[in-house]
């Protein structure tokens, strides 16, 4: 199950709206197939796997991280593909809360025959399947909340020079952090200061993220980066009421698709946001501020996990502060996460926080 789960990973960021599920399926003490999800969430782990195991599947056990599918979608259901390949035992990591499966993969493998075991390694798989879960259990995406920082917490200088604080090790473990989500966010704010493209690059031929845009009254520049690749990743803009009807149409006769969300005071809710993306289909979503997008998401409780890149220099109170005014007056108000891993980058330190 453990091999399983490594390859599902690999699925991470390339197969949304569906799970990235890995299948391993052994005979004689020996793998004679292994799969996972494939790009856009076709084919199921499991087929790939059957396909390279063939007649050797029958009486074989299948190792599988997610409870295989029952219902017809694009795909036939995997557990009619299991059971016609005469498998003896299919081990699951984690039940399928789709309410198109939800025990009915399981039951449907029992029926005819096969025995079934559950949870096995269900943490691990609870953990790398947390994106899809969230989408169908709670309606958001998983979260994950980048901030590279000074030592002091300052991710610009008084006259706004950002370029680099941490060094290129750090961000190329950026781009890779990137390459396994399913879309990268950021505000207007670090549009207009730091024209991002906001692509994966340098790490081969990469499936490219959505780029996500949170910006109230869709005022960003018609001239930027985001704009002049909008061949190579899509682009998908987050405003509010307040946009004109114009911009609106403006940016969609240039390709980018755009979402309307609730406003809260001057602000784009990040509450409903979340619920939008999930709407689209986005499991997990990488954001990479600015200071005040990174503030509204903590206040909205909406954070899975925090990854900090923190370089050895001070830039001083008058520097831009990584999170904009949360407004706590007491620590026990305080967004808390829990330590999960820490690791040297370079010449940086990261730091991966867990919402305790």
């Amino acid at each position: 199950m453990a091999h399983a789960l490594t390859l599902g990973r690999r699925g991470m960021g390339r197969v949304w709206p569906n799970p990235a599920v890995g299948c391993v399926i052994v005979a004689g003490g020996r793998v004679i197939g292994r799969g996972w999800t494939g790009d856009g969430g076709r084919p199921h782990a499991e087929t790939q796997a059957l396909a390279q195991a063939g007649a050797a599947a029958r009486g074989a056990t299948a190792y599988v991280t997610l409870e295989p599918c029952s219902h017809h979608g694009k795909t036939p259901p995997c557990a009619d593909a299991l059971i016609a390949a005469g498998l003896a035992c299919v081990v699951v990591a984690l039940g399928d809360p789709d309410p198109r499966v939800a025990g009915q993969g399981i039951a449907r493998l029992q029926a005819a025959g096969i025995e079934v075991i559950t949870g096995i390694c269900a943490d691990q798989a609870r953990a790398d399947h947390a994106g899809f879960l969230g989408r169908v259990v709670h309606g958001r995406p998983f979260l994950t909340l980048k901030l590279a920082s000074s030592f002091d917490g300052r991710i610009a200088t008084a006259t706004g020079e950002s370029k680099w604080i941490t060094g290129p090790d750090a961000r190329r473990a950026v781009h890779a952090q990137r390459a396994r989500h399913d879309a990268v966010m950021v505000g207007a704010g670090t549009v207009r200061a730091d024209d991002p493209a906001l692509t994966v690059r340098g790490l081969g031929r990469a499936r490219q993220p959505v780029r996500v845009v949170v910006s109230r009254k869709l005022d960003l520049p018609v001239e930027s980066a985001l704009v002049r690749s909008l061949d190579v990743a899509p682009l998908w803009l987050c405003h509010g009421a307040e946009a004109a009807d114009k911009d609106v149409s403006a940016w969609q006769e240039r390709g980018a698709r755009t979402i309307m969300c609730d406003s809260t005071g001057r602000q784009v809710s990040a509450d409903d946001v979340m619920v939008k993306l999930a709407d689209a289909g986005l499991t997990r979503v990488f954001c990479e501020g600015g200071g005040s997008l990174a503030a509204s998401l903590l206040q909205a409780d909406v954070v899975n996990q925090l990854v900090g890149f923190s370089a050895g220099l001070a830039i001083g109170a008058e520097g831009t502060p990584a999170i904009g005014a949360l407004g706590v007056e007491h620590l026990k108000d305080a967004p808390r996460f829990e330590l999960h891993d820490h690791a040297r980058v370079g010449a940086d330190l990261m730091h991966i926080w867990q919402r305790a």
